[in-house]
């Protein structure tokens, strides 16, 4: 059975659910983006400062503690497991879409190493290896520019095709 670019062949009533998933989805992702942002201004100190706290620094604007064992557990074990799920259901329909097969299959599979890469990486800077802040950082941006030209693809070849 050939895949490569079934979803344009899909029924609207699948196209419109895809589409209406992925728009979704990409609101929780990218909330989830803001949410990071705000925490940590997505700056290597921002982000140690989040995980590793900032009690013993001199004027500083909001005070931080560094995360218990259970909190840091609870977050790996968390993002570990909903990004999983999430970048499975979107491997899934990217599979569908008409890409050549190699490019197909980075698409798919980068987000977990990226997922991997990035909480891996922030438990390995709250054990006190810092250098992983640029890891950590170096993988979240890949992930989110896997995630978001995954998105387009797929919508894109949702709406053309339902132009024609």
């Amino acid at each position: 059975m050939e895949l490569n670019g079934l979803i344009s062949t899909l029924p609207k009533e699948i196209k419109l659910l895809i589409g209406t998933f992925v728009i979704v989805l990409s609101i929780g992702f990218f909330t989830g983006l803001l949410f990071v942002g705000e925490t940590s201004s997505a700056s290597p100190k921002g982000i140690q400062e989040q995980y590793l706290g900032n009690e013993d620094e001199d004027a500083i604007e909001v005070m931080r503690f560094k995360k218990s064992d259970q909190e840091m557990l609870t977050l790996v074990h968390n993002h570990v497991l909903s990004m999983s799920i999430i970048f499975f259901l979107l491997g899934l329909i990217v599979y569908l879409t008409k890409l050549p097969k190699k490019f197909k299959l980075f698409i798919i599979i980068e987000p977990f190493f990226s997922v991997l890469l990035t909480f891996g990486g922030l438990y390995l800077l709250w054990k006190g290896m810092l250098w992983m802040t640029y890891v950590v950082m170096f993988s979240g941006v890949l992930m989110t520019l896997t995630f978001t030209f995954a998105v387009f693809i797929i919508l894109y070849q949702l709406i053309i095709e339902k132009a024609n």
